[in-house]
């Protein structure tokens, strides 16, 4: 009986995200366009932390984790960044009450669009 209550624990707390890696979301940024991408951001909408790329060349990838241990309400993600001189800010996705519903983001730019998969592992 003591497993299954330990057991039931552990999961509750994984479930939570209380231990392991916690409150974060892992991301790719792939750019499939035919000019380098600058300065590129990616950050919540709350703006508490971000990661940042001074460049990533056609057919580069950038990728890591956006700790988000400090967010608190509910939000979108933003990808920021500079093609040819010109700035594009977007917001993609959604998180609720400082949490990320989905374990990761893929990110493609292409020469006319920004493709985004949000998933869980």
């Amino acid at each position: 009986m003591k497993k299954i209550v330990i057991g039931i624990i552990i999961l509750t707390l994984s479930a939570c995200k209380l231990i392991g890696k916690g409150n974060e979301i892992e991301f790719t940024i792939e750019n499939k366009s035919d000019a380098p991408i600058e300065n590129v951001r990616f950050t919540t909408s709350e703006n508490l932390t971000e990661l940042k790329f001074d460049n990533i060349g056609p057919n580069g990838i950038a990728s890591g984790f956006l700790n988000m241990q400090s967010n608190k309400s509910d939000g979108t993600y933003i990808l920021e960044y500079t093609r040819n001189g010109k700035k594009e800010t977007k917001n993609y996705g959604h998180y609720t009450n400082g949490a990320a519903i989905n374990q990761w983001v893929e990110f493609e730019i292409e020469n006319d669009t920004v493709n985004q998969k949000f998933g869980d592992l």
